[in-house]
């Protein structure tokens, strides 16, 4: 029996696989910016793409502020005046809150009454007055209803004097972080007993940025662990491995048991080893239907697994324990001792064409001969080597600056960072999986943003305040960005979303090429000025 060429016949998933050796941004992806969120711009920038998450709001001073389409005051706006003073209070709160408790003299309430009063004689139309005809307040009263009026009135007092308490903080509150936090019915109370009125409002601000020890930035040392797997020589020779199987075929093994070199389709179960029985638990993330082992990968499998399948026949069933290794990615198995039972159920060999410059185009294409081939994998290879050190440099580098720093994350800004990852994870999801309507609206429920925020606040966090401490670092050191590479950068993106025919805002798009442009520029200016030390894990 034969089978299609290898490639076609091993799965995406592997229960057993080690982790041990994954990168930072494997296990915590979302530390780093080697991943895109929903609404990220990848620039071409030096040597290789700078991936930066852009901001929940903008870095740079001149733009921590409130739009004028989100704060109640515009700064070209001219406040109006008020019959009288209001008596403003601030309040520092926790997590870069502000809070404001506002109090209103009765002047101010008394004209907004009659304000509002005046609003509804000339519109309502109340039968037996001609329109814009002067109605009696007691019969405007008893047309409209008082309570009604008392709530118009109230409206009218939170809206003239909002922009006036907001006046002191403006130019700090964050875009759409505004809210009165006073019950209306509270309000309702006070005003029809008092002719008053006092009400709150909480309003995010920029947080303060403190450096620990200050200026620590500027003489950083750094050790980057690099993964053994992304030195270029052992790496080409792999993948000159992969290809030359890919030319192959699987042949049954009818006369013998499991050697390496064998590619086995097994069943896989595991449960916990208990020493009382009523307390053994099936272990779901270890099990599979069908799993396509290739043993030449035995090094990246749960230790002592592939030699306990050594010998194993097709059609045979084993089981054996092994225990988890401390440095396994699920913390909960960590130290477990588990029994594994592994069905055999197919078991084939490699039929390989001899490995010699015949097969030299078929390998990589334009190469006649088998040292071109692996001087061709080696120049890849040593790319992605370098890529692979600048992007555990530059993470590295954002790790150090995370721990520096103190910062007080608003709230506001944190659930919005949070659904820009959440919404950039669900469009990875949606490219891979193909989601059905109901699946993706399962997943993007408010119960399952707020489940992610919950568990991803640690990651969440951290992705703020190396975003944040690389942006004061720019403002610090003035970097500046030619004005010819921020015009380039941000054609080119419009150009890509054009492309597409995708929608999209030209200043936001603007905006956010110039911050990824400000990150590049921050590492590139760490990693010049920091001292360096490289180990191989």
């Amino acid at each position: 029996m034969e089978l299609c060429n290898i490639s076609s016949t091993l799965p995406n998933f592997n229960p057993l696989l080690s982790t041990t050796s994954s990168s930072p941004s494997t296990t915590k992806p979302f530390l780093h910016f080697s991943r895109r969120p929903f609404n990220a711009l990848t620039l071409s920038t030096s040597s290789r793409q700078i991936y930066l998450i852009r901001p929940a709001f903008p870095r740079n001073s001149s733009r921590t502020a409130a739009s004028k389409t989100s704060s109640p005051v515009a700064e070209d706006t001219k406040l109006e005046k008020l019959p009288a003073n209001l008596t403003v209070t601030e309040t520092q709160q926790p997590n870069s809150r502000i809070k404001l408790s506002v109090e209103v003299p009765q002047a101010v309430c008394e004209d907004c009454y009659k304000r509002v009063v005046n609003e509804f004689t000339t519109k309502s139309k109340v039968p037996g007055f001609r329109p814009g005809k002067k109605i009696p307040e007691n019969i405007l009263m008893n047309y409209l209803g008082k309570e009604y009026v008392q709530n118009a009135v109230i409206e009218s007092i939170l809206k003239r004097t909002l922009p006036h308490a907001m006046n002191a903080v403006t130019d700090r509150a964050l875009p759409d972080s505004v809210r009165i936090s006073s019950k209306f019915s509270d309000l309702f109370e006070m005003y029809t007993s008092s002719n008053s009125l006092r009400y709150d409002i909480v309003v995010d601000v920029a947080p303060e940025i403190k450096w620990n020890p200050e200026n620590g930035y500027k003489n950083l040392k750094i050790v980057v662990e690099l993964d053994n797997d992304i030195d270029a020589l052992k790496a080409s020779q792999q993948e000159l491995r992969r290809r030359h199987k890919s030319l192959g075929i699987l042949r049954i093994v009818t006369d013998r048991g499991l050697q390496v070199g064998d590619v086995a389709v097994i069943d896989i179960s595991a449960k916990t080893i208990e020493q009382d029985v009523s307390n053994v638990q099936n272990i779901p993330s270890a099990e599979s239907k069908d799993f396509n082992f290739d043993t030449e990968d035995g090094d990246k499998v749960l230790p002592g697994f592939l030699d306990s399948l050594i010998g194993i026949r097709g059609g045979e069933t084993r089981s054996f324990p092994i225990l988890f290794p401390e440095s396994w990615v699920q913390e909960h198995l960590r130290g477990v001792h588990a029994e594994f039972t592994v069905e055999c159920k197919e078991l084939f060999y490699r039929d390989l064409p001899e490995l010699d410059d015949s097969l030299a185009d078929k390998l990589v294409p334009g190469c006649t001969t088998l040292e071109q081939v692996k001087e061709a994998l080696l120049e890849k290879c040593l790319e992605v080597e370098k890529t692979a050190k600048e992007q555990a440099t530059d993470n590295a580098i954002l790790h150090q600056l995370c721990k520096m720093v103190e910062i007080d994350i608003p709230q506001s800004v944190f659930e919005e960072q949070g659904r820009q990852l959440y919404g950039a994870q669900l469009l990875e999801i949606q490219t891979k999986m193909n989601l059905n309507e109901e699946q993706l609206a399962t997943i993007s429920s408010p119960k399952a943003v707020s489940e992610y925020l919950r568990v991803q606040k640690e990651n969440i966090t951290a992705v703020l305040k190396q975003n944040l401490a690389v942006g004061d670092i720019f403002k610090r050191e003035n970097l500046q960005l030619p004005t010819e590479e921020l015009v380039n950068e941000v054609g080119n993106s419009i150009a890509e979303f054009k492309r597409h025919k995708q929608e999209y805002d030209e200043e936001r798009v603007k905006e956010q090429v110039q911050d990824i442009l400000e990150g590049a520029k921050v590492l590139e200016w760490l990693r010049e000025h920091a001292e360096i030390q490289y180990i191989t894990k």
